[in-house]
């Protein structure tokens, strides 16, 4: 069992029933699934980008991404309609808590100089989003085998109404938001 999801049913539901005066346990906002994204613009020139950032990704999310294909042609960044573009894999249940515990204990503290998270790069409907410059943050990365660095958008989507509830959980969970 993920260690986030026993602290969210011992902590974090009591804590926001609390807090918003919720009558039900199933009213209380959770996680539903994590989304990690990575655009690789590199890999219409050379295909061994997208095989090294999907073997990274891969490592990072326990599981395998989905390839994402160009819907349309851009001549100005050499895109064709049909070519490898992106990756993006999505977490949900015991792989999801898993990653959010490594990301939020592991992760995010071996970011250089890191000064909290954005706390407002919520989208209005309770889902927030954060951008990871390199892999090489997280501990199942070998930084010396890294050719060139890939960033990463990772989104977390919540059940609940409103940003301030959803900024909220995830500051139960152990989000460093900056204040």
């Amino acid at each position: 069992m993920a260690r986030l999801s026993d602290l969210y049913k011992s902590k974090v539901v009591p804590a926001l029933k609390e807090k918003y005066k919720y009558k039900s346990s199933m009213a209380v906002p959770r996680m539903e699934k994590v989304v990690i994204s990575m655009g690789i613009g590199k890999a219409t020139q050379d295909k061994k980008f997208l095989e090294v950032a999907l073997a990274d990704l891969t490592m990072i999310a326990g599981q395998k991404p989905q390839i994402c294909k160009a819907k349309k042609s851009v001549s100005n960044f050499k895109v064709r309609e049909g070519e490898n573009t992106g990756l993006k894999v999505t977490l949900r249940g015991g792989r999801m808590y898993e990653f959010m515990d490594r990301l939020i204990n592991l992760a995010i503290p071996r970011v250089k100089d890191f000064r909290g998270l954005n706390p407002k790069s919520f989208d209005g409907m309770g889902n927030y989003s954060l951008g990871m410059s390199e892999q090489t943050v997280f501990p199942e990365i070998d930084p010396v085998k890294v050719e060139t660095t890939q960033g990463m958008n990772i989104t977390f989507v919540t059940t609940a109404q409103t940003d301030d509830q959803a900024r909220e959980l995830l500051r139960l969970f152990g989000m460093p938001f900056r204040e």
